[in-house]
């Protein structure tokens, strides 16, 4: 009756919040739609806009109208839809590398008009769009918002000469990572997974191939990039820092096209085209490493390689539906003398619906699988390990079109979670292993949200949204219970804080549930417009996270596991206020953006001094929740047009975390006062810059400095049966030496490339030009000649030249 009971009131919880959204949804429509009753002689063209040579949906395209000063952007699958007085209008519609459409249109009734936009051939074509297309993104409220296209992404010169969107994103203000070969980025302060990392709607729980050598994304499978570092939509959630989306390609459906690349450690092929011309395409990209077969001829037998899979379907059904099925499949394997093997990874799988309503009415039902694998074998030792987490998600995200100065995006969204902590199992009979599973944990996650885009004026834009979020954390085998629900306790002789033992373990079963937690997440963003060139933007956005990545380094690793909020582990809640400053120079030409924010964190993971978190099946008996703050300025300055293009970005910010004790007794960690956060970089300076010679050659560099990382070194050491033993003061307050490196790359396209089908073209680069030793760590040990304790810096890359091949056809 119990398991039942539960099930029945999570359903009914389900429902009631399913009627709430939609009830509260209906209402707002029916309200703006009363606002515009009155307006019998309006009418709206909508339609859908593709690039000419490969019916690639666009994303961002500007449909403008220079004399209302008002406009569309193309959503996700190129759909857009505007309202206006009927009348002839005359309509510029514009996009990065393309050649902007300028056309006159009589709006006398509704109308569909989908267009087919060329690629510019020349550079001249690409700066005509800045006529309106700048302005219109100054009127806009959303900030803190940063965008890569993957033609910058391949110029940008990187380790080994790997074209790569999560090495890019270091070079905007505000994104840090915890130094070379170190998984994932940083933004604004935040923790590795408080980003939410979405590849076609799907979540991808590690961005990292090689323990960070290079990320998971191929850049020829990938259409568009968008950060949010703040100002963050309702439709988004889940994760408290940043949320950063990505799409992959379409696929051709016109023609049959191939191109890849061949590097110095790892090669890329993709193949696109029609499965029934303008109807249906596929797109299919694999990428490998193979670095490794090579170590044999040196007589090393190890091996270190990664390879990966995109892959996507779609189908136009009619002007109305399309249907998308999309993939992503990625391993890496690293080795040492066949006694020591690490496999892991992610794959997803998205299964995505669009239909068109009516000219004001867009929709997408999305159904995603999300699984990340870890796994580990010891064979000196006997034994096999394997860890994870899964998620089953089905959303439904709605736009309506009201007018061409209000619109409003609502939906559904509900994930289940599957965790496994891990589970040890003997590789052979004669091991002496004992097979053992940690206790597997389950939750399910909804959330409901309706934002509007709203112009109130000509200088007055607003985007304002609520968004409620309800988690379960679910029924487990096993759950432990302590003395006053305190599985942390404190020695006041000792001063430390201790595991406590439990009193007793009961068994939930899968049917009950643990713990669960709501939280309305309200968001807001303005924009005052001084002139055409000048705004300022302010936005205030709550988030909340329900899933915490348990690791204790600088840097995660594959071997950090996840685990949801349940009784003891509370979700993270985050405030963050932002103002900005943006002004385009020279009718756009140059741009400049300045932001100061701060961001208030609760609940957020600290852990106990000597925490043992791998293999760990009482994580609550190591962990604390405490507190997190983050504050900084943010500068970023560009130049869009000519032959020299770049930008140069300056962050000032801090970062700090503190658990308080919990009574008067205790302490808390670090005494109770803050301290550095492992990712507090205070000082970060960005350059990057290309400069086009001719239609040949190409050149570009990029130059970082940043502050080095907060650490731990020895205040003292004392002798302890003949070893000399260092210890430690308080958190985090010594620093590594600062980073700094600047790379330098150039590309070659042969004259022979000139009016023929295939193409092609090198790139030289140069990583870290100077030689620059930059410390990854800095450890202590014990001079075997001297006795001595000394320190040794640990350095991952010094000066890397690479060259590779890009070709298509």
């Amino acid at each position: 009756m119990l398991k039942l009971g539960h099930l029945h009131s999570s359903f009914l919880i389900f429902g009631s919040m399913k009627r709430f959204i939609n009830h509260t949804t209906l209402l707002l429509i029916l309200m703006f739609l009363g606002l515009t009753v009155h307006a019998q002689n309006k009418f709206t063209l909508s339609g859908t806009i593709t690039e000419a040579s490969s019916n690639e949906q666009l994303i961002g395209v500007n449909i403008i109208v220079p004399s209302l000063k008002t406009g569309a952007v193309t959503n996700e699958y190129g759909f857009y839809s505007l309202t206006l007085e009927a009348g002839t209008y005359d309509f510029v519609i514009s996009y990065l590398g393309f050649q902007t459409i300028r056309q006159s249109i009589s709006l006398t009734s509704d109308r569909v008009l989908n267009l087919s936009l060329e690629e510019s051939t020349e550079q001249l074509d690409e700066v005509v769009i800045t006529e309106k297309v700048e302005r219109i993104d100054i009127r806009k409220p959303q900030m803190s918002v940063n965008r890569l296209s993957i033609s910058t992404v391949k110029q940008i010169p990187v380790v080994l000469g790997e074209a790569d969107i999560v090495k890019s994103l270091l070079l905007l203000p505000g994104v840090t990572s915890a130094g070379e070969a170190s998984s994932g980025f940083n933004v604004r302060g935040g923790a590795v997974d408080q980003n939410l990392i979405l590849l076609d709607e799907a979540t991808i729980f590690n961005s990292s191939h090689l323990f960070g050598l290079f990320s998971v994304f191929n850049p020829d499978a990938i259409k568009d990039v968008k950060l949010f570092k703040g100002s963050i939509p309702a439709r988004y959630g889940g994760r408290v820092s940043s949320v950063l989306e990505i799409f992959q390609k379409e696929g051709n459906s016109r023609k049959f096209k191939v191109n890849g690349g061949i590097g110095a450690v790892a090669s890329r092929l993709l193949v696109e085209g029609p499965i029934e011309k303008n109807k249906a395409s596929f797109l299919l990209g694999g990428r490998a490493s193979y670095a490794h077969l090579f170590l044999p001829v040196f007589d090393i037998n190890n091996k270190a390689y990664f390879y990966d899979l995109n892959t996507k379907l779609n189908y136009k059904l009619n002007d109305n539906n399309n249907l998308y099925f999309s993939g992503y499949f990625g391993r890496d394997l690293f080795s040492i003398n066949d006694q020591f093997e690490n496999i892991y990874g992610n794959s997803v799988l998205n299964f995505r619906w669009n239909h068109i309503f009516s000219k004001k009415l867009f929709s997408n039902m999305s159904l995603i699988y999300s699984d990340y694998f870890y796994g580990l074998e010891l064979d000196f030792v006997g034994f096999v390990w394997d860890s994870g987490i899964k998620n089953f998600n089905i959303k439904y995200d709605l736009k309506q079109y009201l007018n061409d100065k209000l619109q409003v995006n609502y939906g559904l969204n509900n994930t289940y979670y599957s965790f496994n902590p891990g589970k040890i199992e003997p590789n052979s009979s004669d091991s002496g292993i004992v097979e053992e599973q940690l206790i597997k944990k389950y939750a399910n996650e909804f959330a409901a949200y309706v934002d509007v885009e709203h112009n109130l004026t000509e200088q007055l834009s607003l985007e304002y949204g609520l968004r409620f979020s309800y988690f379960i954390r679910m029924g487990q085998d096993e759950l432990n219970v302590y003395e006053n629900d305190q599985p942390v306790t404190f020695d006041p002789f000792l001063l430390i804080y201790q595991s406590a033992d439990p009193v007793e373990t009961t068994n939930p079963g899968r049917g009950g549930n643990l713990a669960d937690y709501a939280n309305f997440e309200p968001r807001v963003a303005l924009a005052y417009t001084l002139n055409e060139n000048t705004s300022f933007k302010a936005s205030y956005t709550r988030l909340a996270q329900y899933l915490h990545l348990l690791s204790n380094t600088s840097s995660p690793t594959p071997l950090d596991v996840w685990t949801p909020s349940g009784p003891f582990v509370k979700p993270q809640l985050l405030d963050q206020y932002a103002l900005g400053y943006f002004k385009n120079i020279a009718d756009g030409a140059y741009s400049f953006e300045t932001e100061v924010y701060y961001k208030d964190l609760q609940n957020r993971i600290d852990y106990i001094d000597g925490a043992n978190l791998i293999a760990n099946d009482a994580i609550e008996q190591v962990i604390l929740n405490g507190k997190g703050r983050a504050y900084g300025w943010e500068v970023l300055f560009r130049k869009k047009e000519g032959d020299f293009t770049g930008w140069l970005s300056y962050t000032l910010s801090k970062s700090e975390q503190r658990t308080l004790p919990r009574n008067n007794d205790e302490i808390g960690i670090n005494n109770g006062e803050w301290y550095n956060t492992p990712w507090d970089k205070p000082h970060d300076l960005s350059f990057y810059a290309n400069y086009d010679l001719n239609e040949r050659w190409s050149f570009n560099t990029n130059f970082l400095w940043q502050t080095g990382q907060p650490t731990n070194y020895p205040i003292g050491q004392f002798e302890f049966q003949g070893i000399v033993i260092p210890y430690y003061g308080l958190r985090n307050v010594e620093r590594l030496p600062d980073y700094h490196r600047l790379d330098i790359a150039a590309t070659y396209k042969p004259k022979k490339n000139k009016n023929r089908k295939y193409q092609s073209e090198w790139v030289f680069s140069i990583y870290n030009v100077y030689n620059r030793r930059n410390a990854a760590a800095i450890n202590f040990r014990r001079n075997q000649d001297t006795g001595q304790n000394e320190a040794v810096r640990t350095s991952i890359f010094g000066i890397v030249p690479s060259v590779s091949y890009n070709f298509k056809f």
